[in-house]
C-alpha cells in the first residue's frame, strides 16, 4: 500500500510492504494509514502556531495558563525546554519577535506517534516519509540525503532497519533557524542529518545542531543512540564512524 496526503505544510507518504493477514483483516492497512493521516491532522490543527484557534497560539497569546495545558502540549514543552538548556539556548522555540514556536519538536514527535500507531496496528514493514524526515521498521532500506544545492542529487545513501532520519538544512524553507543565543542565523553548517532510533530524537537533534552550528556536530554526536552526517558551510563533510551508509540489497524509501 502507498498513500501520499498533503498535511503539517508538508507531504507525507506513507508506503506499507506487509501487516495483518489479509485473509482475516483485509482493511488493516488501510485503518492504519487512515488512523495517521487523522492524527496528523489533528497536530497540526492544535499545535501549528500558525493557526489562531490551535492550543500553541492561544497559549502564546495569555489564554491559558500552565495548568489548562493538554498532557500532550506539555510533553513538547517539556521537550522544548530540556534542548535548550542542553543547547545552552541555541535551540529556542521562544525567540523575540516570533512567538512560541515549538514545530521545530512538534514535527518529529508527532510523526514518530504515528509511526507507533502503524506498529501498534500489528504493521512490521513500512516507511513513513514527512517531508524528508523519514522512520522506517523492518527494513532493510535505503534512505538517500539530498544534496544541500542540488536538488536532484544526494549527498549519502543510509541503509537503515528500525529506524528514524532526520534532516536540517535551508533548501526547503530557506534560512529559518535561528542561534537562540544571538537572535542570528545559524552559520556554520549547510546540512545536518541524524539517524536515530526515534523521530523525535533525530529531527529535534537535527536542528538543534544546526542551530548551534559547526559544534553542533560534536554536540549531535554526543547524545545517545544518534549518528551524523553534516555538509559544512565552506565545502567538507563531517560525520561518526557509526554513520548507516548503505550496503547492497536494501530497498529504496
Amino acid at each position: 500500500m502507498h498513500r501520499v496526503e498533503h498535511v503539517m505544510g508538508f507531504p507525507v507518504s506513507l508506503r506499507v510492504d506487509d501487516g495483518a493477514d489479509p485473509q482475516v483483516h483485509p482493511s488493516a492497512p488501510e485503518a492504519a494509514a487512515d488512523a495517521v493521516f487523522a492524527w496528523l491532522r489533528e497536530a497540526d490543527e492544535r499545535f501549528s502556531p500558525y493557526r489562531e484557534d490551535s492550543e500553541v497560539s492561544r497559549l502564546d497569546r495569555g489564554e491559558l495558563s500552565a495548568g489548562a495545558l493538554s498532557d500532550d502540549l506539555t510533553e513538547v514543552l517539556g521537550l522544548c525546554e530540556e534542548y535548550r538548556i542542553a543547547t545552552g539556548g541555541a535551540f529556542d522555540v521562544r525567540l523575540p519577535g516570533r512567538g512560541l514556536d515549538p514545530c521545530a519538536v512538534v514535527k518529529g514527535w508527532s510523526v514518530q506517534r504515528a509511526a507507533d500507531l502503524l506498529a501498534t496496528a500489528g504493521l512490521t514493514r513500512f516507511c513513513l516519509n514527512a517531508g524528508g524526515d523519514v522512520v522506517v521498521a523492518g527494513g532493510p532500506w535505503r534512505v538517500g540525503v539530498r544534496h544541500p544545492f542540488a536538488a536532484d542529487k544526494v549527498c549519502a545513501v543510509l541503509g537503515v532497519t528500525d529506524a528514524a532520519v532526520a534532516t536540517s538544512a535551508r533548501y526547503e524553507r530557506g534560512d529559518h533557524i535561528l542561534d537562540g543565543r544571538t537572535g542570528l542565523l545559524a552559520a556554520g553548517l549547510d546540512s545536518v542529518t541524524v539517524v536515530a532510533p526515534d523521530l523525535t530524537v533525530a529531527d529535534t537533534v537535527a536542528t538543534a545542531a544546526f542551530a548551534l552550528g559547526r559544534e553542533g556536530v560534536e554536540w549531535a554526536a554526543s547524545q545517545t543512540d544518534c549518528e551524523v552526517y553534516a555538509v559544512v558551510a565552506g565545502g567538507g563533510v563531517l560525520r561518526t564512524p557509526g554513520f548507516p551508509t548503505a550496503g547492497a540489497g536494501t530497498a529504496a524509501a
